[in-house]
């Protein structure tokens, strides 16, 4: 057996390479999937005292940024169906969150508003989350914070992108 060439090795190196890169794709999906789990189940914790429930932060931060959103327009913006939507919008009623209202110009639409007890939830939703953030990113730099955001905010317009073309 003689030496190889360099032509060989790359070749070897390169193969090695791309077999990394499958493992480390597979890796990818498992630890973005358990991160996600562990942050939603930290900031559900942290949220808890506020008798908030997963899911619902997003709702009311959304119609914190724009009240009065129908169901269909909350569900889209939140990315999820809008059965699921309609069944947290009358929980979250329920409660005292939000309230459902006929639209002033198109008495046909039903808009959600955050009522008064929704908005003073507001301060508490912010809390958790930055509790939620400083949990999970403990030991980190700023500057590794910063390209974390950059990186997944990539990733996550790559898989958009994916998911707008199916």
């Amino acid at each position: 057996m003689g030496k190889k060439s360099k032509a060989e090795k790359k070749a070897k190196g390169g193969k090695k390479k791309h077999h990394d890169v499958e493992v480390h794709a597979q890796d990818l999906a498992s630890v973005l999937v358990q991160a996600a789990r562990s942050m939603r189940t930290v900031l559900s914790r942290n949220l808890l005292e506020s008798g908030l429930y997963a899911g619902q932060d997003g709702v009311m931060l959304a119609l914190a940024e724009t009240d009065g959103l129908t169901a269909g327009v909350l569900a889209m913006k939140l990315g999820v169906k809008a059965p699921t939507m309609t069944r947290t919008v009358g929980r979250m009623e329920a409660q005292g969150f939000l309230e459902r209202r006929a639209d002033d110009e198109d008495a046909r639409l039903t808009k959600v508003y955050l009522t008064t007890n929704g908005r003073d939830r507001l301060q508490t939703i912010a809390e958790a989350g930055k509790t939620s953030e400083e949990t999970a990113t403990k030991g980190l730099s700023e500057k590794q914070i910063k390209t974390l955001m950059k990186l997944l905010r990539a990733v996550d317009g790559n898989l958009q992108g994916t998911a707008a073309a199916d």
